[in-house]
């Protein structure tokens, strides 16, 4: 099914929000270029929890014990009662450049990087790594071209991380030990910013050569829905009191040669919109 939506603002005057997570009753997300990690709550009050590491490229998620995860340059950081971010885990010795995390119910932390300096170098595979409770880390998934969000099913035994630059959503099978193995191609669709909902399909974002889309998908790829956007759209995620609303992060994309004027521009926004099935799984 494709159309419009009524679309409510919830948000504005933002760099580009990026990963969307619906916490404690409030959407947390990272407002990147104003390097700030933000909770707001359905009325529309917003507060700095804490500063972002970086300018850009940094993602959130929580332990089990409650403690919220963010990435670094070169690690992963944790961040205190007061918004001071301390080392987690040194990812180092397996790259630099890590963005997209998911937190399993284990505890487990999955976190990929693209593999090159997005527009300044040219393309390289990126990779996924996993951060186990103990805080060793290990690379699971080579290969995957510009890996951006990632999506983990309520039972814990699938992880979806978005392929970008490949146009598609590829899954994995997860071990016990938390490996990864039996990569497949789950969805021949473009996407970003991906949530999972109770039937088991995906939201994500894409940009298309009519604009800007939202759509929601299954696994082996039918759009059960996709709606057009009037921006460009990084993320999606399913909150709300009743995990039925789909909070979508648009900013005024340009291209590789906007990027200067992307994040001081402010054309960032928050909107939502009403779906009729809850969120699932993780984030």
């Amino acid at each position: 099914m494709t159309g419009t939506r009524t679309m409510t603002t919830l948000l504005s005057g933002l760099g580009v929000g990026e990963s969307p997570r619906w916490h404690d009753g409030r959407l947390w997300f990272a407002n990147w270029g104003a390097q700030e990690i933000v909770a707001a709550d359905l009325a529309g009050r917003a507060e700095v929890i804490a500063k972002g590491p970086k300018l850009a490229g940094y993602s959130l998620g929580w332990l089990p014990d409650g403690r919220l995860v963010v990435t670094g340059e070169s690690g992963l950081l944790c961040a205190g009662a007061d918004g001071t971010l301390t080392p987690y885990a040194d990812l180092s010795a397996l790259g630099e450049g890590w963005n997209e995390i998911v937190v399993d119910g284990r505890g487990n932390i999955y976190v990929n990087r693209v593999g090159f300096r997005f527009g300044e170098e040219d393309f390289k595979p990126g990779t996924i790594a996993l951060v186990n409770p103990d805080g060793t880390a290990r690379q699971v998934a080579a290969d995957i071209a510009f890996p951006n969000g990632m999506v983990v099913t309520p039972d814990g035994s699938t992880l979806v991380v978005a392929e970008s630059f490949a146009g598609r959503l590829t899954a994995f099978d997860i071990a016990d030990d938390g490996s990864l193995s039996g990569r497949r191609v789950w969805a021949e669709v473009g996407g970003d910013g991906l949530c999972l909902d109770a039937e088991g399909a995906i939201w994500c974002a894409d940009m298309t050569d009519g604009g800007a889309v939202c759509r929601r998908v299954r696994d082996g790829g039918e759009v059960l829905e996709q709606f057009e956007l009037d921006a460009p759209c990084f993320a999606c995620m399913l909150g709300g009191d009743d995990g039925r609303t789909l909070f979508l992060m648009l900013a005024d994309w340009q291209g590789v040669e906007g990027m200067d004027t992307l994040f001081s521009s402010r054309t960032g926004r928050v909107v939502t919109t009403r779906v009729s099935v809850p969120h699932a799984g993780r984030p």
